[in-house]
């Protein structure tokens, strides 16, 4: 399976920079995975796309301010860390700027100093992991020193550093929002839980694999890159019940789906509470375990989320998706529109 497979031409205007002022005014693009069928909608429309009974599963992760911009106590010299994942005992696995200026032993200041950070060890592809060193709350002292960690592509500041959190975001630690779930407003939620969709979370902190390109030809030799997750008894009961019902799993985003797919795969189709970290790829071919439908936005070219949905699909389907989007100056990725791969329109 060749990566230029999933590649496609994206005029860069159509990037999104900023988000829409209101949420749920983002477009929708349906498309129905058994036939191919597409249809233009409001976000704010997904109500009726879901039925009495299915279960809306939500990525409840939050992303911390964690780009950090600081100095080498002993030269200066300006260094850039981007925490990716919490490893214990204040040990975080990051990516580092320049690398070739960090070495084991470096300690690096941020701020006034109330924060520091000691090199402990260099992995491959500028990985680093580094000790934190600070009196207090840590995600109080990221509160002031830290940035939102904003994906490469996007060019311009955000103003309003909540719209690159989702209005349910609980649980500190992810190095990117869970994207697909920025259009849900508080509003919406309400009116879904009404109309009688269940609606369960799961938690899965996005990190490097957000942040790292697909780099080899052949698809299948592309490694993933480790995430944490973390499903409770209450959405377990919910998901089984569901599928023993015969009820449909609406993931919302690529996350919660690698959640539900990880634990489903390991537990022979059931769900249980459970943690840990999960590398799953999902690319045509998979069969799924979990989900029945997918709320997404729009991905990068050659990119594993590309092929994620190409499985759900088809690869034929959802480059037509993608070219219908194009054509009619959809907004991608990170700010964009949204995409909800369906059976039934």
């Amino acid at each position: 399976m060749n990566i230029n497979e999933f590649d496609y031409d994206l005029p860069k205007e159509l990037i999104a920079q900023t988000p829409l002022k209101d949420r749920s005014s983002s477009r929708l693009l349906i498309l129905n995975k058994n036939t191919g069928e597409l249809k233009h909608e409001v976000f704010s429309n997904i109500i009726n796309y879901l039925n009495k009974g299915d279960v809306l599963v939500l990525n409840d992760t939050k992303v911390i301010p964690a780009r950090l911009i600081g100095e080498k106590e002993d030269t200066g010299a300006v260094i850039e860390i981007l925490l990716l994942k919490d490893i214990g005992n204040d040990t975080w696995e990051c990516l580092g700027k320049p690398g070739k200026r960090l070495k084991i032993g470096t300690i690096i200041k941020f701020g006034d100093g109330s924060l520091k950070c000691e090199v402990v060890e260099k992995l491959d592809e500028g990985i680093i992991h580094v000790k934190l060193m600070y009196e207090g709350i840590l995600m109080e002292i990221l509160d002031k020193l830290g940035t939102m960690p904003l994906p490469p592509y996007i060019h311009e500041k955000l103003e309003d550093q909540s719209r690159y959190q989702t209005v349910y975001a609980k649980v500190s630690g992810s190095a990117a929002a869970p994207t697909a779930g920025l259009h849900f407003t508080k509003e919406l939620l309400k009116e879904i839980d009404n109309k009688g969709i269940i609606i369960a979370y799961v938690t899965l902190h996005v990190g490097l694999g957000t942040f790292r390109p697909v780099e080899v030809e052949n698809v299948l030799e592309h490694k993933m890159h480790s995430e944490y997750y973390v499903m409770n008894k209450e959405t377990a009961d919910i998901l089984n019940e569901a599928k023993d019902e015969g009820r449909r799993i609406v993931a919302v985003g690529t996350t919660s789906t690698r959640t539900l797919e990880t634990i489903a795969s390991d537990n022979n189709g059931r769900f249980k509470a459970c943690s840990g970290d999960t590398d799953i790829f999902i690319y045509p071919g998979y069969k799924f375990k979990a989900i029945d439908a997918l709320i997404t936005n729009f991905h990068l070219p050659k990119s594993t989320l590309v092929m994620l949905v190409s499985a759900l699909a088809s690869k034929e389907y959802i480059m037509k998706a993608y070219k219908e989007a194009i054509n009619n100056k959809y907004r991608f990725f990170s700010f964009g529109d949204a995409m909800f791969i369906t059976d039934k329109m």
